[in-house]
């Protein structure tokens, strides 16, 4: 059985063209944070969809898990990363690939990527090659976050729409 799809098609258009701008915007060099919140906010003011139909769309308790979840990766950071904690942590080798990837690979399936990557923040301060070091995070975090269904929030996002279709997904 097809499904019919509808969409808006002005609304189509001009995320399209916005994103081209912004791509465009990107490879000029122009900053990523200012280029994304002109384009989310030319989106917000020539939109088309009424407020409440958006609105109604929102997932809320996906919503306030993320807002849970940098809540405790707050506390986390400033009750348990102490400078001491840090220099501590420090004494293993971070430099080492494979040793940074284990253990990015590891904490990201306790606390999910993006938060094992904020807490992972505090320790490339002092790198000899934090550019490195931020490769080696991201590429471990995201392969990691295949690991497990918490590995990634949007695993688990993916997990809850399937429930909501009848598919149960598990580790």
């Amino acid at each position: 059985m097809i499904k019919l799809v509808r969409y808006h098609r002005s609304l189509v258009v001009t995320s399209v063209l916005v994103t081209i701008v912004m791509m465009i915007l990107f490879f000029a060099g122009q900053p990523v944070a200012k280029v994304a919140i002109v384009g989310g906010a030319f989106l917000l003011l020539t939109r088309s969809v009424k407020a409440d139909k958006v609105y109604r769309e929102i997932d809320w308790p996906l919503l306030l898990m993320f807002v849970g979840l940098f809540i405790v990766v707050t506390g986390l950071e400033t009750a348990v990363l102490k400078p001491e904690t840090i220099a501590a942590v420090s004494r293993v080798d971070l430099t080492s690939v494979p040793v940074l990837s284990a253990i990015t690979a590891g904490l990201s399936n306790l606390v999910s990527n993006v938060p094992a990557v904020l807490l992972l923040k505090p320790f490339f301060a002092n790198s000899p090659d934090p550019q490195r070091a931020w490769l080696v995070v991201a590429m471990s975090s995201t392969l990691a976050g295949n690991f497990t269904l918490v590995g990634s929030v949007a695993n688990l996002i993916v997990a809850q729409r399937a429930r909501a279709e009848g598919v149960i997904l598990g580790f």
